[in-house]
């Protein structure tokens, strides 16, 4: 392993790549997102996931130590986000810590990365689909309902990339707006008991359990890695994407904390951790009742949101894993008109709708933070080695974020650990036997 050869990966300059990245015939993606574009990518992928996700699983594993398990989830993201905007400034090219890990650790860290991110956000690309079935569809359409969007959203990314901008747009603006009407409502039907969730403590969870709920939470802050997988498609990459990837953090965790008081504020800890709507449920059990179809609506707009930049980020590291060896070549295919890996993200569409068909997806905001804690443990590992020409950031921030990234993947739910490295180990073996049948 120690000697094997490392395929070229592209580099790319202000107007695309400067350097072989595989097929010699395999042409840039083209530079169409400014810094607006890129942060409203970010931000809707982070509020579809985790206001109407993630706040149920966490307020389970840590009650009224909710608010601490969001910090800490907000630290771990931040640090992790400083090393993807420094790294993405270097390397401005598709694939995100695929990328990163190849050029600063070798193949192997750079294949786990890449392995991870597909894996998981496979995953979560099915949950985010059934979320929006679950508020969409009638009872017995929801997986129906979930391909078609699937489909949908695949075939807009097809198209191109600045579609992807636009429609994201719309929903950004929709889902804050439902939020908004949300948290007034919710507000509305809370009376001197607004504070009882204080009543146990904040600690009353043990640290475990706001630990794990901060891994839980993680998986809601993952959706700045959008900005990075996408940088080779990214106007002036050195100042846009560190600049859309701290604004898209700032502004989820500000909505993140608003949302998560109000939640405990009208339900509680137990109330939350019952539902899987939590806000839609706050709402309808105020005076203002009449507001749950809009957040529902919200709710609906927020899981495409998420899915359709799901879909783009999904794409763009199986295009680089494929440019690198580590899948497929025929994968690192980019269309002709459109300009985008229309091979990677017809066979993930297939995948993730094989996915909602068949399997049972409890579990999945779990087994997805797992495999992207492990993409970000790379990403920071990966950091710690530029030199001094490409640092923007302290090394004590890339130090606490890998040592937090270990940490809050180790404490989610068992199931989801043992999952995960069941996974990972299957990927080794994979990629073992394409090493060895690549062999001349």
């Amino acid at each position: 392993m120690g000697n094997e050869p490392r395929p070229p990966i592209v580099s790319s300059g202000p107007s695309g790549p400067s350097g072989p990245s595989g097929p010699s015939d395999s042409p840039a993606l083209a530079r169409r997102l400014g810094t607006a574009d890129a942060t409203l990518i970010g931000l809707g992928s982070m509020v579809g996931a985790g206001v109407f996700a993630a706040f149920t699983p966490a307020a389970a594993a840590a009650g009224s130590g909710l608010p601490i398990g969001l910090a800490v989830a907000g630290l771990v993201a931040f640090c992790n986000a400083t090393s993807s905007a420094q790294l993405a400034a270097a390397y401005p090219a598709s694939g995100g810590t695929y990328v990163y890990g190849r050029k600063r650790l070798g193949p192997w860290p750079g294949f786990l990365a890449g392995w991870g991110f597909v894996i998981g956000k496979t995953a979560s690309a099915a949950a985010m689909a059934m979320t929006f079935a679950a508020y969409a569809a009638p009872a017995g359409w929801e997986r129906p309902v979930a391909v078609a969007a699937v489909v949908l959203l695949a075939a807009v990314n097809y198209r191109g990339i600045t579609r992807t901008a636009l429609l994201t747009r719309i929903i950004v603006a929709v889902v804050l707006a439902a939020l908004a009407l949300g948290v007034v409502a919710a507000w509305t039907g809370t009376g001197p008991e607004a504070g009882t969730f204080l009543s146990d403590g904040l600690l009353a969870g043990g640290w475990y359990g706001i630990l794990q709920s901060a891994g839980l939470l993680f998986f809601a802050f993952a959706g700045y890695a959008r900005i990075a997988t996408m940088g080779e498609e990214v106007r002036d990459p050195r100042r846009t994407i560190p600049r859309a990837v701290t604004l898209a953090l700032g502004l989820a965790l500000a909505v993140y904390a608003v949302v998560a008081v109000t939640l405990l504020a009208a339900l509680g800890p137990d109330g939350v951790a019952a539902t899987p709507a939590p806000l839609a449920a706050a709402v309808e059990s105020g005076p203002l009742a009449w507001a749950g179809p809009v957040v529902r609506i919200g709710a609906a707009a927020a899981s495409l949101g998420a899915l359709l930049a799901l879909v783009a980020g999904l794409g763009r590291t199986t295009l680089a894993m494929a440019r690198g060896g580590d899948l497929p070549g025929w994968l690192a295919g980019i269309h002709p008109k459109y300009q985008v890996p229309h091979r990677a993200e017809v066979a993930l569409a297939v995948v993730v709708c094989c996915v909602i068909l068949v399997a049972d997806l409890r579990g999945a905001i779990g087994f997805s933070s797992f495999g992207v804690l492990v993409y970000y443990l790379v990403a920071n590992l990966a950091a710690l080695t530029q030199p001094a020409s490409d640092r923007r950031y302290p090394r004590a921030l890339q130090v606490l974020g890998a040592f937090s990234c270990t940490v809050l993947a180790l404490t989610l739910p068992l199931s989801s650990v043992l999952g995960g490295l069941a996974v990972f180990a299957a990927g080794v073996v994979l990629r073992l036997v394409r090493l060895r049948t690549q062999r001349p």
